[in-house]
């Protein structure tokens, strides 16, 4: 069986440290192998590897959200080698976390799975129990029921307060319509946009800042709310239109450079003639 030095796998690890072999695998071919080995690698690092050691939950709570979105990003990208990575990374986490809370004392990677395991379990019971679902809506109503009764004072509660404002618009609404608080139909939907944007415009002009920031709030919630009844994701759509706009504008400052020029010194008629290049482009 064949032993690769730690360091390969962490190069953060001192000089200093006395080498570690990585830990024995019985089956390579074997998930459950796998994953035990994979655990044990973290454990090395908790007490062997200097910025590890160091680590807490809040201290790389913040890289889990990166990580996600770089997941995200491979996603849309179809490179399914990246992708792969990044579940990786992901997983580290789950692990890191699962192995920082082992040692307080308070789960363990074990007790993780078995949570989600049972949640899964009990949240389709048309699946695993007696009940009946025709369809994915069906499916989510009883999902949003089932978390009232396991101790939820509001269907909201589900949704973190710390993603993106568009994100946690569209969820916020997905889980208001799913007990039935929701629009008819597109047209009232709309029609709710434009009385949003003659309030703001309204506001704009009386030149009230704080009205005018509670009217853009309201304006950008109800075209949330219309995207999601074209089953557009806000959130992706804003990203996709900010890399776009990074696409064009870097296209621009790639061709001043090449031009020996500073970008400062075109006009705005000479960067609109790149941007509508790169646009003919495909950028």
């Amino acid at each position: 069986m064949q032993r690769a030095n730690l360091h390969d796998i962490d190069k953060s690890l001192s000089p200093m440290n006395t080498r570690r072999d990585v830990p024995d695998i019985s089956d390579p071919e074997n998930l459950y192998d796998r994953l035990h080995q994979f655990v044990e690698i973290v454990k090395i690092l908790r007490t062997d590897c200097p910025w590890d050691r160091e680590q807490t939950h809040d201290s790389i709570s913040h890289l889990l959200i990166e990580e996600a979105y770089e997941t995200i990003d491979a996603i849309k990208s179809g490179n399914d080698a990246e992708f792969r990575k990044e579940l990786g990374d992901i997983l580290l986490h789950v692990v890191m976390h699962s192995v920082l809370a082992e040692e307080r004392g308070a789960f363990t990677l074990k007790d993780v799975v078995q949570g989600i395991s049972e949640k899964l379990v009990h949240r389709h019971p048309h699946v695993f129990g007696d009940e009946v679902s025709n369809d994915a809506s069906q499916v989510l109503k009883k999902w949003e029921s089932q978390k009232m009764k396991e101790g939820r004072t509001s269907i909201l509660e589900g949704v973190p307060r710390h993603v993106p404002g568009l994100l946690r618009a569209q969820r916020m609404q997905e889980k208001a319509a799913g007990v039935g608080f929701d629009w008819d139909n597109r047209d009232d939907v709309w029609n709710k946009v434009e009385e949003e944007l003659r309030e703001l415009k309204h506001e704009i002009q009386r030149g009230e800042k704080e009205k005018t920031e509670a009217e853009f709030g309201d304006f950008f919630f109800a075209l949330v709310n219309a995207a999601r009844f074209e089953n557009i994701v806000a959130e992706e759509a804003l990203q996709q239109t900010n890399a776009k706009f990074a696409r064009r504008f870097q296209f621009i400052e790639e061709r001043v450079r090449q031009e020996g020029r500073d970008i400062a010194s075109l006009t705005l008629g000479e960067m609109d003639a790149i941007w509508d290049e790169a646009k003919r482009l495909g950028l």
